[in-house]
């Protein structure tokens, strides 16, 4: 099989490397991952055709084993958790060489370094979402009770403060109750920012998260799921808002049925462009 035959997997955390796996699978594809230890759910060895292990900062060893299976294009999925990043990371000759070459060590500054250096060794970095477009959040009204004024209100602000808290590449996610901001989503993730916003407002908080203005779509698109929903009951957040289009719903359909059940309200809202 030739490399458009294949496609390359650089799995993180999360249920979106095992989706995105088996979309790719069921489209024809052979997939070829490479997985972070500590990070990437063992289970994907079920779901992928080759799979290596690596540390994060072990550039090379993902280029090495793609280049072994004739990979000419591959995605990054999943996430890094930010805190493990800082302890864990075991940097290669190649990942001291992109870090050499940044201007800048902000998220997608580095993420898109990566990429460079991927396509200069005949790996071009794409966007998983083309493959997998029914996870894309539509827009509308997608699950539970309808909105009330307030929190109409409250979804509004959030997306304006989320706006731009992704200009300055800080987070995806802000919390927001009775028109106070009650958290921002910085180095701990959207769903410690979830609680610590629950500890500020008690119940009945709104959860905005947003795509960052200047997003490459090819990495780091925002994602929520079912334990999305787990860390707002433990808080009673009661709204969850996601911009259309940019936002991936792992599991949407049970995503959707257990956020109707639990009583929270699920929104795409569309955003303008920025």
């Amino acid at each position: 099989m030739d490399g458009e035959g294949r496609i390359g997997l650089v799995a993180g955390n999360g249920r979106f490397p095992l989706l995105f796996a088996d979309a790719a699978r069921k489209a024809g594809l052979q997939v070829v991952a490479a997985a972070h230890r500590g990070e990437a759910d063992p289970a994907l060895a079920g779901h992928v055709d080759a799979l290596e292990w690596v540390a994060l900062g072990q550039v090379d060893r993902i280029l090495a084993h793609f280049q072994r299976h004739g990979v000419t294009r591959a995605v990054m999925a999943g996430g890094i958790g930010r805190v493990k990043a800082f302890t864990r990371v075991r940097p290669d000759l190649g990942a001291l060489r992109i870090i050499a070459g940044l201007r800048s060590f902000r998220d997608d500054a580095l993420l898109r370094g990566i990429a460079a250096h991927f396509e200069r060794a005949g790996v071009a970095i794409v966007s998983p979402s083309s493959f997998v477009p029914e996870l894309l959040a539509p827009e509308g009204h997608l699950a539970g009770p309808a909105l009330t004024d307030g929190q109409a209100a409250d979804v509004a602000l959030g997306v304006e403060v989320a706006t731009l808290l992704g200009r300055a590449d800080v987070g995806q996610a802000v919390v927001v109750k009775g028109g106070h901001v009650l958290a921002l989503e910085a180095v701990e993730g959207t769903d410690e920012a979830i609680r610590r916003g629950g500890r500020y407002g008690g119940e009945g908080a709104v959860v905005v998260k947003l795509c960052k203005p200047a997003q490459d779509e090819r990495f780091d698109l925002p994602a929520v799921g079912t334990r999305t929903l787990d860390t707002m009951e433990e808080v009673g957040a009661r709204v969850l808002a996601v911009e259309a289009g940019r936002t991936l719903l792992l599991d949407p359909a049970e995503l959707l049925r257990e956020a109707g059940q639990r009583g929270m309200a699920v929104v795409g809202v569309a955003v303008a462009p920025r």
